[in-house]
């Protein structure tokens, strides 16, 4: 699988664009994983881990993608792609992690293109599986990992076979 490099940029509008982060975008990148995190029951925003996991990615691309909503003045919005190996489908998946359109922007088509972006990405590199986390569990899923010492938790897989 190639994925030494990365679609063109994609715009989305005249204001805004959809393109590969970089180590620049670092502190806004951070700001937005705070905001998020700050919304989700799971996850203690902790400025210092939020910047060491993205920069963690940005520094070494074998690892994921982060790309941005970014217009001429602002990254709006962002999303984290992280590559792994799944036995089940045998090759390369992703886990889908981060997605978040600042407060301003949302509803407006910005995320359902950012992660359109992400799932045209994964097809042209040949990835076999999206899969991310959402705020929800089911209560079959949730007796099963109590019974095994896991403490509830409000995400759930969700997966689009690719």
């Amino acid at each position: 699988m190639d994925i030494s490099h990365t679609a063109p940029i994609k715009p989305l509008s005249r204001r805004a664009r959809i393109e590969p982060a970089t180590l620049e975008d670092l502190p806004k990148l951070v700001d937005l994983t705070m905001a998020l995190f700050e919304m989700e029951a799971d996850f203690v925003p902790d400025r210092q881990r939020q910047e060491r996991g993205l920069q963690s990615i940005l520094e070494e691309p074998s690892r994921g993608r982060i790309f941005v909503v970014r217009t001429d003045f602002e990254i709006i919005g962002m999303v984290n792609v992280l590559f792994t190996i799944s036995t089940a489908m045998g090759g390369f998946v992703i886990l889908l992690e981060d997605v978040i359109i600042h407060p301003d922007f949302r509803r407006q088509g910005y995320g359902t293109e950012l992660v359109d972006y992400v799932i045209k990405f994964a097809k042209r590199k040949d990835f076999k599986r999206i899969t991310l986390l959402t705020d929800k569990i089911s209560a079959e899923s949730q007796r099963f990992f109590q019974k095994i010492n896991f403490q509830h938790s409000h995400m759930i897989p969700m997966r689009l076979n690719l």
